[in-house]
């Protein structure tokens, strides 16, 4: 069987002396979402952020479209195809909209008008506010400049913390819906989210991690079909 296109496995590390993962394991394959859900303290940024290099592991390796990146610092990964989003300070506030697309494209040697183009059609309403300083936006929209922005490396995976914090349903509807769009374009997203119950509507496949281990592991349907995790952590 083929390995996953993307694979944090058997990982285990933390900061300073105390682990926070024990021994998780995370994968998502091309152009699926795969969304990693639980509990409050639970590791899931920690994983998510384990999987792009900003934690050191003491056990476990990455493997990315076939080769292991475990010793490769997050620019190198960024270089290989992966795309980051954090959760908070993920835009340039003082930056119009448009300088935060070009800011992403500082891996690009090429002409990147025509991915910015792609990004104004997935989004838009960035289009219409490509001169306004990223600051003025509302808290949808600076998440949307922070995807586009992430987008402008030309991804071949997406990483996204909590993507949805903060942001009306209606605005989360509508960023699952570009996500969606994202995915079936080709690109793996591998994204950490709070609102469990409508990230999994969306998953390919779901991650429920306790304590920084895999707890529960299925597609999404499956997940929020399973009745221990609807009663455990999907509110009933």
């Amino acid at each position: 069987m083929a390995e996953p296109f993307l694979i944090g496995e058997t990982m285990t590390g933390g900061y300073g002396g105390a682990d926070i993962l024990h021994g998780c394991t995370l994968a998502v394959e091309r152009g699926e979402i795969a969304v990693i859900v639980g509990p409050n303290g639970a590791g899931k940024s920690t994983a998510m952020k384990a999987v792009f290099g900003m934690l050191k592991l003491r056990a476990g390796r990455v493997r990315f479209d076939g080769e292991d990146i475990t010793a490769l610092s997050p620019q190198d990964r960024v270089v290989r195809g992966m795309g980051f989003v954090p959760q908070t300070q993920n835009i340039f506030t003082s930056m119009s909209v448009e300088e935060n697309l070009e800011m992403g494209a500082f891996i690009r040697r090429d002409d990147f008008r025509d991915t910015m183009a792609q990004v104004y059609d997935l989004f838009p309403i960035l289009k219409e506010k490509r001169n306004q300083p990223a600051g003025e936006l509302s808290g949808g929209q600076r998440q949307q400049v922070a995807v586009g922005r992430a987008l402008m490396t030309r991804p071949k995976v997406l990483m996204l913390d909590e993507p949805t914090a903060g942001v009306s349903p209606i605005v989360m509807d509508e960023l699952f819906d570009r996500i969606i769009e994202i995915a079936r374009s080709g690109i793996s997203i591998l994204m950490v989210e709070q609102n469990a119950r409508q990230a999994l509507e969306i998953a390919d496949k779901g991650y429920v991690l306790v304590q920084g281990a895999n707890r529960f592991t299925d597609t999404g349907k499956a997940l929020m079909a399973d009745p221990e995790v609807r009663r455990s952590f999907l509110g009933g």
